[in-house]
């Protein structure tokens, strides 16, 4: 380890860490904080943080100018110098498994977003948003990608433990949602069986108010990827899913849109993608909302879709 790094195991430079994950809020030619509010915040004296506030300017992390009574402003700041020095180390985001060219689109504009944020980021793949979230809540990942939907009603059940990062809007997680019911069989018929993937929050919650008032449905159990196929095979009858995945797929069955307005409301918040985080980690996850260029991620997703970028995560 070299005289430099060295220098930030000290106290002054764990106080720069700390001070790095502030500086990650503020934009440049804005006026910083005094410092003695930074040492109030920090719990450190003001010698401290003078010496910590050197250390960053000495490793490139961010420039300073005095301008009198006015106080101290941020001329510049290296929001990749100040993520590095800060010890956050590289944001692990869990997404759903990449099978719709919509996710693919997704990772892409995401990975490259966060880069452009100066954000090391990396993604790891799994299916169920739950399943994500409970990584989420363990401290195996930093980041959980998931419905609007499922993000409000996960944020309610773990309330103080989970915040909302980014919304994306509608489309940018799934496109649409529709009926799938098989050739022959009709939605009035006694006995339906509907196929449902407990383990996708969206799916079932759509499932279950789409056949809301049906006390004679036989839920079949079933993975989402393999609804189709037991349509085709005559194990089910009808499923809610993904249009985004019926292109090249619907053989066999018909497409049927949704019912009533509260079920396509709820789909329309199915559609959104969003990003949610613990919140034990709130002040480095709102510098990375801040820093996120959104229209970024959505126009490299929909560059994606029209077949114009080739994934890339």
């Amino acid at each position: 380890m070299n005289g430099f790094d060295d220098r930030f195991l000290t106290r002054n430079g764990l106080a720069a860490r700390q001070l790095a994950v502030l500086l990650l809020h503020h934009e440049p030619d804005t006026r910083l904080p005094r410092v003695r509010d930074f040492a109030q915040e920090l719990g450190y004296g003001n010698g401290t943080i003078q010496a910590a506030l050197a250390l960053l300017e000495e490793a490139g992390a961010i420039e300073t100018t005095a301008r009198g009574h006015l106080g101290t402003f941020l001329v510049s700041s290296d929001r990749a110098i100040l993520w590095r020095l800060s010890g956050l180390g590289t944001l692990l985001a869990a997404m759903p498994l990449p099978y719709s060219r919509r996710y693919e689109g997704l990772a892409t504009g995401l990975r490259a977003a966060f880069e452009e944020a100066g954000t090391p980021f990396a993604i790891t793949f799994m299916r169920g948003a739950g399943t994500r979230t409970a990584a989420l809540l363990e401290g195996k990942t930093d980041l959980v990608v998931l419905s609007r939907f499922a993000a409000d009603r996960l944020i309610e059940e773990h309330p103080g433990r989970l915040t909302l990062v980014a919304d994306l809007g509608p489309a940018t997680y799934v496109g649409a949602h529709g009926l799938l019911l098989r050739e022959g069989a009709s939605l009035d018929m006694p006995g339906l069986r509907v196929a449902v993937d407990h383990a996708s929050e969206d799916q079932w919650m759509l499932a279950e108010r789409a056949f809301a008032g049906r006390s004679d449905i036989e839920w079949v159990e079933s993975s989402y990827m393999q609804m189709g196929d037991l349509l085709a095979q005559n194990q089910a009858d009808a499923t809610v899913w993904n249009l985004d995945e019926v292109q090249g797929r619907s053989a066999g069955v018909d497409v049927l849109p949704l019912g009533d307005e509260v079920t396509r409301e709820l789909a329309l918040r199915n559609s959104s993608a969003a990003i949610i985080g613990r919140s034990e980690g709130a002040k480095a996850l709102t510098a990375v909302r801040d820093a996120l260029d959104l229209s970024r991620v959505t126009s490299l997703q929909a560059e994606v879709l029209r077949g114009e970028r080739i994934p890339s995560y």
